[in-house]
């Protein structure tokens, strides 16, 4: 049966002699999150994961629990075992996150209830949390910048011979567990499951050498490596296909699981192949948008974003808009690497949406420039638009962009820059460790909600 919280009490009250208070900033975190509003919209999420959760069964944690506990975590960058811990440590945690002296949930029930969470929930309470920021004239949304980042999922540095070994072995495992529920009824057991493993990660070590040797014969060399990476991979996927035929004749709940698992993988490990044969042993480049750099994380992109330090990233494009007072107004995950000129029409209609007005001052970097976009900027009722033009100018447009208005709309934004730098290292934006594309936005949004909160409870303090 879930439940929306625990009986309201002081644990300061009950110890009596001893002197606790939140600090100010908690103080005001506190009663922002006060609010039935949010509640509510996790509620909702929360009481869809079985049919009768809302009714029945065991009395759950606390819906206002289970939220708070997500925020401080996010607010500190901790870890779901670190929130465990250092909540049940603190008295002051224990009465932010209204669990009093009850029993702390652990780290594996937190993440159990924050995955039932819906991306889409966190667009909802994010909107709410701006409107909160209006309500408590932090911002007025009269500025808005813009720009993106990259959030790296959680993969290795991908090669084609890394991948294909990955693939050798989760097919390998999951091959071994079919043989177990088959009892016997596959044709090839363990021994030879482990040959192929074996053999897999020998052809790897061999590429790992040769790539740093030049000349014809390493060329020859190196191929002749991933012709028998290829050969073992393609004859582990044919056997990973039999013993799945062999499993959907069976009615038990571990094979349909094995089942949906092979469904997953195979077709994975076969574009890996495709794509490895396609490169290396016939030439050919294969376009970023056609390759997988991931099996456990398929919806990684490969970005180039020209920087010294990063030429390449591998993850997710992710478009933040910033008002005055330091607030993220949106957010969104975008699919491989689009233009960042394509991202200035979405953001303008979002803020037109949540503060009721266009800005005053649009500003972004030279990415972002189109003349049609600062056009429908203008037609928009944007008076100020602060995007420098790319690549030689005109003398007419050097004298606009030297204006005073468009310096200081140009330097104020880059004052973006710093916050992503802080959301990646104080809330987690570095790099996403929740699953899939619904994780990512899962990572991000409770990223900024717990920014955006804790923004806004500074703003109250002074």
């Amino acid at each position: 049966m879930l439940r929306d919280r625990y009986g309201q009490q002081n644990i300061f009250e009950q110890i009596g002699t001893v002197s606790i208070a939140m600090e100010p900033v908690l103080m005001e975190l506190d009663k922002l999150l006060d609010d039935d509003t949010v509640l509510a919209a996790v509620k909702a999420d929360l009481g869809q994961r079985y049919a009768r959760t809302l009714r029945l069964g065991r009395p759950s944690t606390p819906v206002e629990v289970i939220l708070r506990m997500l925020v401080v975590k996010h607010l500190y960058g901790w870890s779901y075992e670190q929130t465990e811990q250092w909540v049940s440590d603190s008295l002051i945690l224990r009465q932010f996150c209204r669990v009093y002296l009850e029993k702390i949930p652990d780290d594996t029930t937190l993440l159990r209830w924050a995955n039932e969470i819906e991306p889409d929930t966190l667009h909802v309470v994010l909107a709410h949390v701006v409107e909160l920021a209006r309500q408590h004239k932090v911002t007025k949304g009269r500025k808005l910048r813009i720009d993106g980042t990259v959030v790296e999922t959680n993969i290795h540095y991908p090669t084609d011979s890394t991948l294909l070994a990955d693939g050798v072995r989760v097919l390998s495992r999951l091959t071994q567990r079919a043989n177990r529920v088959l009892k016997g009824v596959a044709t090839r057991g363990r021994d030879w499951l482990k040959r192929q493993q074996q053999a897999a990660r020998q052809a790897l070590l061999k590429i790992t050498d040769l790539v740093r040797r030049r000349g014809e014969r390493a060329a020859g060399a190196l191929q002749a490596a991933y012709a028998d990476l290829l050969k073992v991979s393609q004859t582990v996927v044919e056997q990973a296909q039999q013993v799945r035929q062999q499993l959907q004749a069976q009615t038990a709940n571990t094979s349909r699981g094995l089942v949906q698992q092979l469904t997953t993988f195979i077709p994975r490990v076969q574009q890996v192949i495709g794509q490895t044969r396609r490169r290396v042993m016939q030439g050919q480049s294969v376009p970023a948008k056609e390759k997988l750099v991931s099996l456990f994380e398929p919806h990684t992109a490969i970005i180039r974003k020209g920087k010294w330090n990063a030429p390449v990233e591998f993850g997710r494009v992710i478009w933040l808009d910033e008002v005055e007072g330091g607030l993220i107004t949106r957010f969104a995950v975008l699919e491989g690497n689009p233009p960042d000129a394509d991202q200035l029409g979405p953001s303008l209609d979002h803020h037109q949406s949540a503060f009721d007005q266009p800005p005053h001052l649009v500003a972004a970097d030279r990415k972002v420039f189109s003349p049609q976009g600062e056009a429908d900027a203008q037609q928009r009722r944007v008076k100020y638009v602060a995007i420098p033009q790319p690549g030689l100018v005109s003398a007419e447009r050097r004298a606009h962009e030297q204006l005073p208005w468009f310096r200081s709309g140009r330097n104020w934004r880059a004052g973006l820059e710093s916050r992503i730098s802080l959301l990646k290292r104080r809330y987690g934006l570095r790099r996403c460790l929740y699953h899939g594309h619904d994780g990512m936005e899962r990572w991000v949004g409770w990223g900024i909600v717990a920014y955006d909160l804790g923004t806004i409870a500074k703003a109250l303090t002074h």
